[in-house]
Parts: C-alpha cells; structure tokens; sequence
C-alpha cells in the first residue's frame, strides 16, 4: 500500500469522525447551539493532535531515540507547576486563572523562556550531546512535579479543585476563543518544520554526518526544540497533559509508514493522531458513556507501548 493511499484513508477516518461529532442530532432548532458547543471541541482535539504528533516526531529525530518525548524535558510538569503557583500566590479568582488569553500566554512565556534559558545555557559549552541535555529536563521535570505536589497539598480545598482541571487532559470544557486564537501560531509552526523538512531529513545519518553535509547541528537542534516547547504549550494548554500519546503516535507513524521523509511522516503523524483522538473520544463519549475518560485509556495503551518498546530495544 502506497504512502498516499494511506494518508487519505487517515484523512478519511478524520473527516469521518469530524462528521459524527458535528454533524448528528443536527436540526433546524438546535444547530446554532450544538455548533458553538462541537465545532470549538473537535477543532482543539484536531490542533492538540498536530502540535502533540508534529513536536514528538521532530523531538525523536534530534534525540535520534524512539523512546523519548518533549514530556522528558518537563514540560508538562513545568505548565502544571505554573497553574499551581498562580493558584497559590492569586488565588484561584485570579485574572490570571479566569482570563484563558492571559493564562496561556502566561504558560506559552514561562515554557519558551524556559527552553531559551536552558538550551541557551546548555549550548554554550563545547563538545554538548543532547543525552546530557535530556537528563537536565528529565531532573527538571522531577523537581517541578515535586514542587506541584508539595503546594498541592497546601491549598484549600476550592483552590485545589482550581488546579485539579489542569492536572489531566480534559476534551469536554473548551473555551472556543482560545482554540481560534491558537490555529495561527500552530500553522505557522507546521509551515515551518516543513520548510525545515529536508534538513531534518538529513539527521537519521547522524549528527557527524549531518554536520559533514553542511548541516549546523547545534543551530537546528536549538531550534526545534525552541518550536518544539512552543507546540507542547499550544496542546497541553488546550487539553492538559496526555503522557503517551506523543510517544505512541510518534512510533506508529514511523512504523506504518515505512519512510525517512519528514514531509510524509509529518502529515502522517498528524492524521493518525486526529484520526485516533477524534475516534477515541466519540467512543468513549457514545459507546462508553462517559465511564471512563481517553486519557486514561491512552495512558494504557501508551504505557505497554512503551515498556513493549524498552524490551523490543533491550533484545535488539
């Protein structure tokens, strides 16, 4: 089966479950309300798939490892460490807390400026390798979960139920002007990893062979992690953390596809993950009920991936 026929049967799952989730129980009473409540719903699952499917393929190819997601660096513990400590120090009545423009922003400044000050300061040293890098994130990472925790357990009882709504990922409580304020900066992003495509392309030879072929590998990897923070801000912004669901889509992609292009494995990538969490969530919400929630089920699934892949890599 080609590449293409491929993408366009994604293509054809989304825009199937696209429909399903519009589309049903429409009529002439009621669309006006079911569309201002659906369409912002679907189009934050659609943005929070690219930007969760685009920035852990491009963070595996500099990484140049299978098992690793912007998640190791700390970002989503650093997004919930800042929800918290604005709970704790404004409250949780905080403009900051019920203005979702300023929020974001807020969490967008704090995650890039992050990035910048620890790549910044990483790359300045000679004979820098990413694995050191990925250690700091994962010991950063540990450090802000243990500083969630601790404020945590500290605030009352209403402000914990504040904070408890940004600790996991949510698909039901959307607000509709964030996720139209979020399309551009997302498509301005996937216009430029595809632009960025071709050289990306050139790391699966490695990082001595990429710089032998003119590549600045130090540049290019300091970009694209800064994008890289910038997507992982964007999704967890819009539906909260979900673990492994980089992880999985990320590898999936890889393995259905069959291919070093970045172009295709972008748009794939892409796809599959509007394809799954599109798919996922109308079950869940149609078939299950609601008795349980696709985070959870995703975590699950991610998490035997996972240690299937920590074996599959340990006999190899």
């Amino acid at each position: 089966m080609s590449d293409s026929i491929k993408l366009t049967a994604l293509a054809f799952i989304t825009v199937l479950f696209t429909f399903l989730f519009i589309g049903i129980g429409l009529d002439a009473s009621n669309y006006e309300y079911f569309l201002s409540r659906r369409v912002p719903k679907v189009l934050a699952m659609i943005l929070a798939s690219i930007a969760i499917a685009q920035s852990s393929l491009v963070f595996q190819t500099i990484t140049h490892n299978r098992i690793l997601t912007p998640s190791i660096m700390g970002f989503d513990a650093l997004y919930l460490l800042t929800q918290v400590l604005v709970v704790v120090i404004f409250g949780s009545f905080s403009v900051f807390i019920l203005n979702p423009f300023l929020n974001f922003a807020m969490s967008v400044v704090i995650m890039v400026g992050f990035s910048l000050l620890l790549f910044g300061f990483y790359f300045k040293k000679n004979n820098s390798n990413v694995i050191t890098l990925l250690l700091l994130g994962v010991i950063f990472g540990q450090l802000f979960s243990n500083i969630s925790s601790f404020f945590t357990m500290l605030v009352d009882p209403n402000d914990f139920a504040s904070i408890q709504s940004s600790m996991f990922a949510s698909f039901n409580n959307i607000n509709k002007d964030l996720v139209y304020f979020c399309v551009i900066p997302l498509l301005l992003i996937s216009a430029v990893l595809f632009r960025m495509s071709n050289i990306l392309d050139v790391f699966w030879l490695d990082n001595d062979n990429a710089t032998s072929l003119g590549v600045d590998v130090g540049k290019v990897t300091k970009q694209v992690l800064i994008l890289v923070a910038i997507l992982i801000s964007v999704s967890t912004a819009l539906v909260g953390p979900v673990m492994f669901f980089g992880l999985l889509v990320a590898n999936l992609a890889k393995e259905f596809f069959h291919t070093y292009r970045h172009r295709t494995l972008l748009l794939g990538s892409s796809l599959m993950a509007m394809s799954m969490l599109l798919s996922g969530q109308w079950v869940i919400e149609n078939i299950f009920k609601f008795e349980t929630t696709l985070s959870v089920v995703i975590n699950f699934i991610g998490g035997l991936y996972f240690l299937s892949l920590l074996v599959r890599q340990k006999i190899q």
